[in-house]
């Protein structure tokens, strides 16, 4: 039986976050990964042609958090990266989230910002209450742009309709009347400058961090003695599903190289919300800054078996959720952090803010304790 004061289970955001912040209070951390590296679904690596890629999809970094800027800038330096979308739609790329660009283009008008504004009263379709997807974007844009550019790709991206996913999923996604085409709009949007794996190394590199690759906890949780676990995987599989699994939706990556070419797109991503089995095609050069005479891309394609890469944001879902939450409440010698664990839709930073907190609150109670 190994003894440990912490054990942490993922070496992703929320788990390497939390290892750091224990380990640099004097703990003895074991953390664990049943993938071979570290850095989670934000793992990049250099392809067998030397160009950087995120192994899981693309990863862009964007906070308002001046708080998680200056905890990873511990870890890393940083790139600036505003990160541009352009959906195919009706033969054209065009930009998203919906501006005043995509609109005066897919309709060939010439609208300033008001007249932009007084188009989407004039085509949106009120819902009160809004409860679903579907009613967000009807409600902001009506249906022509709705069934352009979310109905289909949020059928291809979920496998259920918008009007069978909760509001907050469309939500995230904003409509402009301006120019404004960058896709996000916090204060700092940074990408790693050497890449997100470096980044988790130098952050797990600490003498009181042990830490194993290629270790499942469900094959170790009986050999180890830990006085706390930190858990950031997902918490049904924790409980071994007692209550039935939670829905997540998953993806298939395709990698591609294209030797002959120096740029593949003219974006970091374009979506294609009405053509393909995928969803998008990520272009990597275009987000880390990267120099080389031929290009990476890779093409997302959603599926329901595989990794658990999403939360499916449903009110049963959430019911559920609420069951395994109850258990885990009544754990006081573990802490369940991140988004499978927490069953929730987070972004990078929200994952950061989160586990700081978590962290914050163990070493508080361990604290009290002694």
């Amino acid at each position: 039986m190994i003894k440990i004061d912490f054990l942490v289970v993922g070496a992703g955001f929320a788990g390497s976050i939390v290892a750091e912040r224990l380990a640099s209070a004097g703990r003895q951390v074991l953390i664990i990964d049943k993938r071979p590296h570290v850095a989670g679904n934000a793992y990049d690596e250099h392809d067998a042609h030397g160009v950087l890629v995120h192994r899981y999809g693309p990863h862009i970094f964007h906070t308002n958090a001046q708080r998680i800027v200056d905890y990873l800038s511990q870890f890393t330096e940083w790139r600036p990266y505003e990160h541009r979308v352009l959906a195919q739609v009706e033969g054209q790329l065009l930009p998203i989230p919906i501006n005043r660009d995509t609109v005066n283009r897919l309709y060939g008008l010439n609208l300033d910002e008001a007249g932009v504004q007084a188009f989407f009263e004039r085509v949106r379709e009120p819902r009160e209450p809004v409860r679903s997807s579907e009613d967000v974007v009807l409600n902001t844009v009506g249906r022509d742009l709705y069934e352009k550019f979310f109905k289909h790709y949020t059928r291809k991206q979920w496998g259920l309709d918008a009007s069978e996913l909760s509001a907050g999923v469309a939500a995230r996604i904003p409509v402009r009347t301006n120019q404004d085409d960058r896709y996000f709009t916090d204060t700092f949007q940074v990408m790693p400058l050497h890449g997100y794996t470096r980044m988790f190394e130098h952050m797990l590199d600490h003498p009181n961090i042990r830490t194993e690759l290629g270790v499942d906890f469900a094959a170790i949780r009986n050999k180890v003695k830990a006085g706390h676990i930190v858990y950031t995987g997902p918490i049904d599989a924790y409980y071994d599903y007692c209550y039935g699994k939670l829905p997540y939706r998953s993806l298939h990556f395709e990698h591609e190289h294209l030797p002959a070419l120096a740029q593949y797109q003219p974006v970091g991503t374009v979506n294609y919300p009405n053509d393909h089995a995928y969803t998008r095609i990520t272009e990597f050069k275009h987000l880390t800054g990267q120099a080389h005479a031929g290009t990476s891309i890779v093409r997302e394609y959603p599926q329901a078996e595989g990794d658990p890469y999403y939360p499916i944001p449903r009110p049963e879902n959430e019911a559920l959720y609420k069951r395994y939450q109850a258990l885990a409440l009544q754990e006081p010698h573990v802490t369940f952090v991140g988004r499978l664990a927490q069953y929730r839709y987070y972004n990078m930073d929200q994952v950061a803010a989160a586990a700081l907190k978590a962290a914050d609150n163990i070493l508080g109670v361990a604290q009290e304790v002694a």
